[in-house]
């Protein structure tokens, strides 16, 4: 995973699989890098990742709360068909936009 800073968006690329074994880490992660950059909005690219399990779900959902709070906005982009079925099912599509890119995602705020 790793995380930078765009037009004031905290910008997540993550990679491989977003699962139990890996969830808590990668939450602390963003979570550092939410409270010391101080941005509202969040992208996650999940361009390379195949696989997620709940706990990934569980992460996505919590920074999203977290988000709302701040009032800014959750935006992911680049995911793959096997990974989109998950958003899906687990309906987090409902409440976190998709889009195609960074680029257009960035458009967007």
């Amino acid at each position: 995973m790793t995380t930078f800073l765009k037009r004031g968006v905290l910008i997540v690329r993550v990679d491989g699989e977003l699962d139990m074994h890996v969830a808590d880490e990668f939450r602390q992660r963003v979570d550092h890098a939410l409270s010391t950059s101080g941005v509202k909005n969040i992208l996650f690219n999940f361009g390379t990742v195949h696989f997620i399990d709940s706990s990934g779900i569980g992460v996505i959902l919590g920074r999203y709360k977290k988000i709302c709070i701040l009032g800014g906005k959750v935006l992911v982009t680049n995911v793959q068909p096997q990974v989109l079925k998950i958003f899906e099912l687990s309906g987090l599509l409902k409440i976190i936009t998709l889009h195609h890119s960074e680029a257009e995602a960035l458009e967007c705020l």
